[in-house]
């Protein structure tokens, strides 16, 4: 039974539902795990989290198909990103079964929760995990507590899709050899003053680049960059402190296997990206974001697809990809996960 809650008006906001799972380890291994009704963590002050920001987390999305399946999109792929971000910070890796195992268990016990299909509104789930025993010397915590809980929200884009406009950031994301790649808590808690400082100068996000040249695009505080080029191809930037996005990485199937396009990965100048056609940026939330602009120092790029609608080509990749996500479109194997 559905709960009662008026669909069309979500926001990607906070709504606390019945159950989460919960795993704790201790004495070197995982307990059994399972569901628990209370949405609150009881820790001492001088918990690692607290103190050495050990943390880490992932976010992916449960919906209604058009058969009436509730489903869920490669979470095994969020499993294995987490398990090395984990390895990078000194966390014990949560295995990949029992990962999708307690994301099948929070769907299916949060199943009223799941907006129905049509509605462009899912289920968001966010695993993590922190460090949870008391350290005051600098070093990893021994014992973790895995968490998965869910919220109901709404489309992406409320009335429409509309291109955003970025800016080039003075500041940088990420280090080389640093953790960039990794989906720790720490990497967003430094992108919080560049978004606030962007959104302050009437600009969506930010465009970072690479750190040891400034020359490269890498990615902005929350998404990757796919390009569009003037022939077609697809192109995806390539670094080692850019987040593997799960949704880029399927972008990039779709686009080859159903689009019949071709895809580069690979590093891209910055120079390059006023030859761009179109431009977006990818992730869980709004599978694709156009990008109409990119403000370079007072110097405006504007891209041909233009400021008003998504281009041609990102339509077609996220009407596809969507597509497959919702049912409408076969899907490759195992990237549908059925929950019930």
């Amino acid at each position: 039974m559905s709960k009662n809650i008026d669909w069309s008006s979500l926001g990607f906001g906070y709504i606390q539902t019945d159950y989460r799972y919960v795993c704790r380890y201790r004495d070197g291994q995982w307990e059994e795990g399972g569901l628990e009704t209370d949405a609150n963590i009881t820790l001492n002050e001088c918990a690692c989290v607290f103190q050495y920001c050990q943390a880490c987390f992932e976010g992916l999305k449960a919906y209604y198909t058009k058969d009436g399946r509730i489903v869920t999109f490669r979470p095994d792929l969020n499993a294995q990103r987490m398990a090395d971000t984990c390895a990078r910070l000194e966390m014990p890796a949560f295995p990949v079964e029992k990962f999708v195992e307690a994301v099948k268990m929070v769907v299916e016990a949060n199943a009223d929760y799941v907006p129905p299909y049509g509605t462009g509104a899912s289920l968001y789930l966010r695993p993590f995990m922190i460090g949870t025993n008391s350290v005051i010397g600098v070093k990893p915590a021994v014992e973790f507590e895995f968490r998965i809980f869910c919220t109901p929200v709404g489309p992406y884009f409320k009335g429409g899709v509309k291109p955003i406009a970025l800016k080039v950031s003075d500041f940088d994301r990420a280090a080389p050899h640093g953790t960039g790649s990794i989906k720790a808590g720490l990497n967003y808690a430094m992108s919080l003053h560049p978004i606030m400082e962007a959104h302050r100068e009437g600009f969506a996000e930010n465009m970072y680049l690479d750190a040891a040249t400034r020359t490269k695009v890498e990615e902005t505080g929350g998404a990757n960059f796919i390009f569009v080029t003037k022939d077609n191809k697809l192109v995806t930037p390539k670094s080692d402190s850019i987040l593997p996005s799960i949704t880029r990485r399927s972008l990039m199937i779709v686009a080859e296997k159903y689009l019949g396009m071709e895809v580069e990965h690979r590093e891209v100048p910055f120079a390059e990206v006023p030859d761009f056609a179109e431009c977006g940026l990818c992730g869980t939330a709004a599978v694709i974001s156009p990008v109409g602009s990119i403000n370079d120092h007072g110097k405006e790029i504007v891209f041909p697809s233009g400021k008003e609608e998504m281009g041609p080509v990102l339509t077609k990749l996220y009407n596809t990809l969507r597509g497959i996500q919702m049912g409408e479109i076969e899907a490759p194997e195992g990237w549908i996960v059925t929950v019930k």
